[in-house]
């Protein structure tokens, strides 16, 4: 069974080279991968605080943020 992993990101250039670098590498047998563009889907914005998502680019594997690079804080996104 694939782990969840959600890829949280602004559509930025720093998260748009994320997302093909980590985001699109990861093992499809491993991992099911869901992309959150927070900048059109807002809706999400409490679900990524909750996850311990902090800036984006970012992952959530496991119930566990892990923050690429900084390309926007969330705050910015609201």
């Amino acid at each position: 069974m694939a782990r969840k992993a959600t890829f949280y990101h602004a559509g930025c250039p720093v998260c748009a080279d994320a997302e093909t670098a980590f985001a699109q590498a990861l093992d499809k047998d491993a991992f099911d991968v869901e992309i959150v563009h927070l900048g059109e889907d807002k809706s999400r914005l409490r679900e990524a605080e909750a996850a311990g998502v902090k800036s984006v680019p970012a992952f959530v594997i496991d119930g566990r943020a892990y923050h690429i690079n900084f390309g926007a804080d969330l705050a910015a996104l609201k």
